[in-house]
């Protein structure tokens, strides 16, 4: 069986390599925020499906993640870029606390190791 892919269509590793060197560091830190921000969203209900994909284990994992690396590029990232992310962070983790039927102690809940603790 053959790809029915024709071969120019499909770039090459160097190509691929390429590409991925021109971005610039802070735009792959900052498109790794917004997937995880966009992920834990859904899985905290709040997308157009609402409550079909929520998860809020998974969702704590992501807010999690997501602070960790904000902790980690703070220096990386210049202000422009990073004050928005916090914000995103912020109401997501504020947004996990009014989900949880059982709220987390303050400091405790997802990526407050990071952040400090989130108050409504």
């Amino acid at each position: 069986m053959t790809d029915p892919t024709p071969a120019a269509a499909t770039p090459d590793f160097d190509t691929m390599t390429q590409e991925i060197a021109e971005v610039p560091a802070v735009a792959v830190i900052v498109e790794a925020a917004v997937t995880l921000m966009s992920a834990a969203a859904v899985k905290l209900g709040l997308s157009e499906d609402g409550d079909q994909y929520k998860d809020l284990d998974e969702a704590r994992k992501l807010i999690h993640s997501l602070a960790g690396l904000l902790d980690a590029s703070t220096t990386e990232v210049s202000s422009f870029h990073a004050a928005p992310l916090r914000d995103g962070l912020k109401s997501l983790q504020l947004a996990f606390r009014e989900a949880s039927l059982v709220p987390d102690e303050p400091g405790q809940g997802p990526g407050e190791k990071y952040t400090g603790p989130v108050f409504g």
